[in-house]
């Protein structure tokens, strides 16, 4: 296994950001090239934890990855900047992920065309950020990329963060993301900017999201409206909503659970439906 933590270089002052206290790193689980099998082509998958813009959560990073790199998926964790890193840091820093990843497909045996985003909650809307800001100046000019090198060919959502002006609103998600200044009109353009049910476009990358019907940290509605906004677009989608579920089940079992109400079986199967929707592609 390609086992090793990179170094993310941004350039945040491009973006108007210091970048004071920015870290981010991208950590591969990638099987190693072999004499004996030959030179393979997998698909990929970057994945962002959840935690609220807060941190980045254990239970939905390392463990995730091995999930699915031991279904010969090319697997990478972002440590993404957090609180009081106002966007999009945390965006350049998953745009240079994937391009980090689709620049170095050689070396981890990555299909350049199947390298997908995958978030849980916070994380969630960090990966669908990029899904529809990968072609917009606010991303290619500060790290001086086309859009065909920062884009995600498929987007996988669990218990997705995603509006950020209803009364579905996770709102210590969106405050970590922009602070708390509602004092003037650019305040306002940003916060609805962020409302990602908004920006979907015929330029969205598929998608693959599940969510639970009883969340009570982040509605189910965050998923049902980007759901909508997808078919509108005619955005190829698959969705699951199970019937019930604490928020923040990550793999839905032992291995990542703190406590009895982290395990749902039959939520578990999110997992090999995602990883069948990945090798459809």
């Amino acid at each position: 296994m390609i086992f090793e933590t990179i170094d993310l270089k941004v350039n945040y002052q491009k973006a108007g950001l210091n970048g004071k206290g920015c870290n981010s790193t991208l950590t591969s689980y990638c099987t190693s090239k072999s004499d004996e099998i030959g030179e393979k082509k997998f698909p990929a998958v970057i994945i962002c934890p959840g935690g609220g813009y807060d941190y980045n959560s254990d239970r939905e990073n390392e463990p995730v990855a091995l999930r699915f790199a031991g279904h010969g998926i090319a697997s990478f964790v972002l440590k993404y900047s957090c609180v009081n890193k106002k966007f999009p840091t945390a965006a350049l820093e998953l745009a240079s992920a994937v391009k980090y990843v689709r620049d170095n497909c050689d070396k981890y045996q990555v299909d350049k065309d199947k390298i997908f985003v995958m978030g849980f909650s916070a994380g969630g809307h960090l990966a669908a950020s990029l899904c529809n800001f990968y072609d917009k100046d606010i991303l290619t000019k500060p790290l001086n990329v086309k859009p065909d090198e920062i884009k995600p060919n498929g987007c996988i959502l669990g218990y997705p963060v995603l509006t950020s002006d209803s009364e579905f609103t996770h709102e210590t998600s969106i405050l970590n993301l922009l602070g708390d200044d509602k004092s003037n009109d650019e305040a306002l353009k940003i916060r609805e900017l962020v409302s990602l049910e908004n920006m979907v476009s015929e330029a969205t990358p598929p998608t693959f999201l599940w969510h639970t019907a009883d969340d009570s940290a982040v509605p189910v509605e965050n998923s049902l409206r980007y759901m909508a906004s997808l078919s509108k677009h005619k955005i190829p989608f698959e969705a699951h909503i199970y019937e019930w579920g604490n928020h923040g089940l990550s793999l839905c079992n032992y291995q990542t659970s703190t406590g009895e109400h982290h395990i749902v079986p039959v939520n578990e199967k999110w997992v090999e439906l995602a990883i069948d929707w990945i090798n459809r592609f």
